[in-house]
């Protein structure tokens, strides 16, 4: 559809980092803004006012939708994680994310029974809810410096005999950072080669203290802040094992791009995880502690069983996830908000 002028929409916080890349190949000027930095509707008022916004986007049915009710612009969400498997077991929210879809155009679940999953809950919704998988692309720093990352990480082994874990998460309660650290902790005192890095962002105040803490008296446990994405990418691609120990997840970026990576993942088996990694197959999911480091274990012991596993999940990505299908749907969805602006 062609138009005099590119169309400014709004998105809070798209899946990884690529939704606003497939909205501005396709002439959009894009404002990218977090939802948590809005108090009210009315600031999301005077900022569509501001800059002219003539559609939006929102991540997380109740976080970032509801803050776009009323206001008279076109808008689609995308469901995150925590909409379908937390908050709709609060009657209030369930409400008002209800009251959300009947005002949104459209509405994206990253699988089938995620979109099943809010049929059921929102039968008035059934026909704007489109699955639509993440699609990953990663791109890791050419010039990032491993041994530089490993010394910062206060981490003084040699490189050679080393076998990094990796858990990257926003620092928040429902990512559940601490789940595997204690049993961890006892293996690297029995194998002082292994180390689990925690890298993100600190997202809850209150609780990044308490993970600080924790991680301060406990060996063999390391936590980094945020990185840009293309040192992170760097930082999976040299680490041994992508982990993602998550309480609910929508769908993981971080187990994708280590998928995409050529890096094995090791996930707590719960049904958005479950829905990406098969088990033995494209990584290996653990349902408590003690099975985690069991299958850690198995997996620095047995490279045959590492390098079937790093081929399938690669395999699985680029058939599943493809940058390019995501881009043609947000394009296309997209298109349909801009035939319904009142501009």
């Amino acid at each position: 559809m062609a138009r005099a002028r590119p169309s400014r929409a709004s998105a809070s916080q798209p899946p990884n980092g690529d939704t606003r890349d497939h909205l501005e190949a396709a002439g959009h000027i894009c404002i990218l803004k977090d939802a948590f930095d809005f108090e009210s509707p009315s600031e999301i008022a005077n900022l569509i006012a501001a800059e002219n916004v003539e559609a939006a986007l929102a991540l997380h049915l109740y976080r970032g939708g509801r803050l776009l009710q009323g206001h008279g612009i076109p808008f689609g969400v995308i469901f995150g994680g925590t909409d379908l498997n937390e908050d709709v077991n609060q009657g209030e929210k369930n409400k008002v994310m209800g009251k959300v879809l009947e005002e949104a155009r459209f509405a994206v679940a990253f699988t089938k029974s995620m979109e099943e999953m809010a049929q059921r809950q929102w039968p008035h919704a059934k026909g704007k809810i489109y699955v639509q998988s993440q699609g990953i692309a990663t791109v890791p720093n050419p010039a990032f410096d491993w041994d530089a990352f490993l010394q910062r990480s206060e981490i003084n082994q040699s490189a050679d005999n080393l076998h990094v874990f990796l858990l990257i998460c926003g620092l928040r309660q429902v990512k559940d950072p601490l789940y595997v650290v204690d049993v961890f902790s006892e293996w690297h005192q029995e194998e002082p080669n292994v180390y689990l890095v925690i890298v993100g962002p600190e997202v809850d105040p209150v609780f990044t203290r308490e993970v600080k803490a924790k991680v301060r008296r406990t060996a063999g446990v390391r936590l980094i802040g945020e990185m840009p994405q293309g040192d992170l990418h760097a930082v999976m691609k040299s680490c041994f094992v992508v982990v993602n120990s998550s309480v609910s997840e929508g769908m993981s970026a971080a187990i994708l791009e280590a998928m995409d990576l050529e890096v094995p993942v090791l996930a707590r088996n719960i049904p958005g995880n479950a829905a990406v990694v098969e088990h033995g197959v494209t990584g290996l999911l653990f349902s408590e502690p003690q099975e985690f480091v069991q299958l850690a274990k198995r997996l620095v012991r047995d490279p045959a069983l590492e390098k079937e596993i790093v081929a399938n999940g690669r395999e699985y990505v680029r058939t599943h996830h493809s940058w390019q299908a995501e881009r043609d749907t947000y394009q296309r969805l997209v298109r349909m908000l801009e035939g319904s602006s009142g501009h």
